[in-house]
């Protein structure tokens, strides 16, 4: 009990003290349960929703996917014929059925040709109005639609995009463009997680999709009274022969589930991950805070020796104060972790993901996981500076007012971090030589953990040299005061050290990932400029097919001097070997492809690939095969029949654009699958003839304003699209990584609030000899941009290795070009700098306030 009291006692005694540990393990804590809580509603979001629109059982074609997702080539819905209605209402155990259309290989525009779709990447999708659609949605303006010339939206679609009944919009599809006018506007009776929706009429439905009526995508069935959804499953089956995908409700909900459950987790680990960075940032915040309050109580911590208190009762003080700590930041932060979980439904809700705070999900679990690891990791890292109290001795607290240093302590420490740091330097040496990108990740992640280690371990070592020359370069022009900043900051090594880790840690992550991505745009860009050999690239960026319409409008285009059609079929091949290989991608193509991609071979011509009844095969391929020029190859299309190819060229394996494809032209698998069977486009390449770029491109652009759902990219445009897609997700990156930054800037505020409190009566002595207010904020504002320099040099020049280490993983898959973006890094740097300037704020002007004969006055 007296030790519980003493701490106590202590905790509130230097509550200000420890108020900036609390928020660390507050924000960490909160990110944790923030995370857990915001992707648990999202679950319970889809649960419902897939739940609500889940049919009893649901009928499809056997090519649909699991969950109904267009899965066609030819960019429009597997289908069943009409007729399979009326044999499923025929089926023992069926109340109901009705048939229906849907697709989500759709693009919708307005009046203007403006996209509908969402921003947030939900699908777009068009269906039939139904009996199972009405579950969910309420129309609540005008009515459902009636006749070819009528559609009808959601409201949420309508609302953000201003639409009003009377207008006009285009459906486009692999069938064509197909002009409605708004009849109704339906309201969902649950949550719309941000898809958007548009009903047509069966028949126009069909027509619009599909491209004939009398087919069905789905046949929704109500089981009747007292039958369940396995017993009506089966009663259908044996109806239907076992021709169609049968799915109860609970199978259908748990494929969508699956399906967005995949990139949930994804997303969940990616979010905990970065969590887990702020806790460990945090933990050198705690160790500083403690190891600082128990040297500015030596003197207490003797005096409580000298009159019983055993090392143990010492000990467990300090540990019970870190657990008082831990316990108030980790309540806290669960609190502001709900917060979180709401601020990032708001926030998706402005891309147009609608969640309601009606599913807020709170599970048991997340509370109780926040404040656990909160106080275990507060408690963990109050362990040594705990076992140094208890290591004082009476006499030596009483004589002296700080704690010794522990000599052989140091030397431990010294060779414990330079072996360490050896090993990681050997794990990253081991993976740049690496012949295989997985064994080289192995190495490269042992490298990365143990250089860090490393680096932390040594960091008040290096903290002596590293100092003296950012003083000598940056402080001794500041006269005495640039000196006393610098000798402040030398005077505890292992605490500028632990503050200066807390910072490497954030800004190694983020010079690492600033290498690996702009080494990547660089290894594409020379790719880009090595084999494309055509000017413009015409795709869908959701990856829809390009239709036949297009196409031809991309021909009719003047000024070009060709058009590269190319698809994409799925095959099994049959090799030499007398193997087969399953679900192989087939990529076909017109002959001019070869000369508009200049892809480097190791056998025979890439030409010669598209002559009749030949292909290609890759490196790697043709050595797991026993396959050369003049192979021959069964090659079964999915959609056809089977054809067998003689392999007229081997493409190289270090290649980034198409590699590991293997190329057939398109009139070569004319021979083997049907017309209407055929795939669309996935890409059309143009070349504008000689001279005449320009005026080709712009001829491009307004044949294809009536498709405003492909895009045309000329090499810039391509490679700029490159660098903002990488751009976009750094970008993400490095504000998930802010938070580990931000809990770095509060270690710095605390040492440094710390240091002055320390160095009270010093301070009132250099008031009392003459130095000014303004001179003491300058010496601890420089204090801290050493400090906060210190960390960045470290933290930069161990991500660089990391991130050009990882390039030479990356060089194996054929993006070989290493490039440092130094305008970050020196940005970096430089606001490193200013990070130092604001952390010295608070503690800056405290010590300009104090009273100088009550300094002077203080033990």
């Amino acid at each position: 009990m007296t030790v519980l009291k003493t701490s106590m006692r202590n905790f509130f005694a230097h509550k200000g003290r420890m108020a900036l540990s609390a928020v660390a393990v507050l924000l960490s804590v909160a990110f944790v349960c923030g995370t857990l809580v915001f992707t648990d509603t999202m679950n319970t979001t889809f649960d419902k929703l897939f739940a609500a629109t889940s049919s009893d059982v649901t009928v499809s074609a056997k090519s649909a996917s699991d969950t109904g997702e267009t899965t066609a080539g030819n960019g429009r819905p597997p289908v069943m014929p009409a007729s399979v209605l009326a044999e499923v209402r025929a089926a023992q155990g069926v109340k109901s059925a009705e048939g229906t259309v849907f697709s989500s290989a759709v693009t919708v525009v307005d009046a203007d040709k403006d996209n509908l779709s969402p921003s947030s990447g939900a699908p777009t999708i068009v269906g039939s109005w139904n009996a199972n659609e009405a579950r969910t949605m309420k129309i609540t303006s005008g009515a459902a639609p009636e006749g070819s010339g009528q559609v009808m939206v959601d409201a949420d679609t309508a609302d953000k995009h201003h639409l009003r009944l009377g207008d006009e919009i285009g459906v486009i599809s692999a069938v064509g463009t197909h002009t409605a006018k708004i009849s109704g506007i339906a309201t969902f009776t649950v949550t719309n997680p941000g898809a958007a929706i548009f009903y047509l009429d069966t028949a126009t439905a069909q027509r619009t999709l599909v491209g004939r009526t009398g087919v069905y995508t789905n046949v929704n069935v109500t089981a009747a009274a007292g039958v369940s959804d396995a017993q009506l499953k089966k009663n259908v089956t044996a109806r239907t022969g076992g021709a169609y995908k049968v799915q109860t409700a609970k199978e259908t909900a748990d494929a969508n589930r699956q399906d967005v459950g995949d990139f949930l987790n994804v997303m969940k680990y990616a979010m905990l991950g970065f969590a887990g960075i702020a806790f460990l940032v945090g933990i050198f915040l705690i160790i500083n805070t403690f190891s600082m309050l128990v040297a500015q109580r030596t003197r207490e911590i003797g005096l409580m020796r000298a009159i019983g208190s055993s090392r143990r009762q010492v000990n467990r003080s300090v540990l019970a104060e870190a657990l008082l700590l831990g316990m108030v930041g980790s309540v806290l932060g669960v609190g502001a972790g709900i917060g979180i979980a709401v601020g990032l439904m708001k926030l998706m809700g402005l891309t147009g993901m609608n969640l309601s705070t009606d599913d807020l999900t709170v599970a048991w679990t997340t509370p109780v996981l926040g404040m656990v690891l909160g106080i275990v990791v507060t408690v963990l890292a109050a362990y040594l500076p705990a076992r140094r109290a208890g290591k004082v001795s009476p006499m030596a607290a009483l004589r002296d007012a700080g704690a010794p240093a522990d000599a052989r302590a140091g030397v431990v420490r010294a060779v414990l971090g330079l072996v360490l740091t050896g090993a990681g330097g050997y794990g990253l040496y081991q993976a740049a030589g690496a012949d295989k990108a997985s064994e080289g990740s192995t190495w490269l992640g042992l490298g990365v953990v143990l250089s860090l280690i490393g680096f932390v371990v040594i960091g008040p070592i290096l903290a002596g040299g590293v100092v003296r020359v950012l003083g000598a370069v940056l402080l001794r022009a500041f006269g005495p005061v640039g000196r006393m900043a610098e000798r402040n900051a030398l005077r505890n090594p292992r605490r500028t050290g632990a503050t200066g880790a807390a910072l490497m840690i954030g800004l190694a992550l983020v010079a690492c990932l600033s290498v690996v991505g702009s080494s990547m745009v660089a290894s594409a860009t020379e790719q880009l400029d090595k084999t494309v050999g055509t000017d413009f690239i015409i795709q869908n960026d959701g990856g829809q097919p390009i239709t036949s319409q297009a196409v031809q409008a991309v021909k009719s285009t003047p000024g070009l001097a060709r058009v590269t059609e190319y698809k994409v079929l799925d095959a099994d091949l049959t090799t030499p070997d007398g193997k087969t290989s399953k679900g192989e991608t087939i990529n076909a193509a017109d002959p001019t492809y070869a000369t508009d991609l200049r892809t480097e071979t190791t056998a025979g011509s890439l030409a010669d690939a598209y002559r009749p009844d030949s292909m290609s095969v890759f490196e790697g391929f043709a050595k797991d095969h026993g396959i050369g020029l003049g192979s021959k190859v069964g090659v079964a299309f999915r959609d056809g029949t089977t054809a067998t190819l003689t392999v007229r060229a081997i493409t190289s394996d270090d290649v980034v654009i198409d590699k590991g494809a293997m190329y057939v032209s398109i009139s070569t698998v004319a021979k083997y699958v049907p017309d209407e069977r055929m795939p669309l486009d996935q890409l059309v390449f143009a070349t504008a003839k000689e001279g005449k770029q320009d005026a080709a491109y712009t001829s491009l652009k307004a044949a294809l304003h009536d498709y405003p759902q492909y895009e045309v990219r000329d090499q810039t445009d391509y490679k700029q699209a490159l660098k903002d897609q990488i751009g976009q997700l750094l970008n993400l990156i490095y504000g998930l990584l802010a938070l580990a930054i931000v809990v770095a800037v509060l270690g710095v505020v605390n040492t440094l609030a710390l240091s002055v409190v320390e160095r009270t009566r010093e301070i009132g002595l250099m008031r009392a000899i003459g130095l000014s207010r303004r001179q003491l904020r300058r010496m601890i504002r420089m204090e801290s941009v050493v400090i906060a320099l210190f960390g960045a040099l470290l933290g930069l020049g161990l991500g660089m290795g990391w991130g050009a280490t990882a390039q030479k993983l990356l060089a194996l898959e054929g993006l070989n070009v290493l490039e440092i973006p130094w305008p970050t890094i020196i940005g970096v740097f430089v606001g490193s700098a200013f990070v130092g300037l604001f952390a010295a704020l608070v503690p800056a002007f405290r010590a300009g306030r104090m009273n100088v004969l009550n300094a002077i006055a203080t033990e």
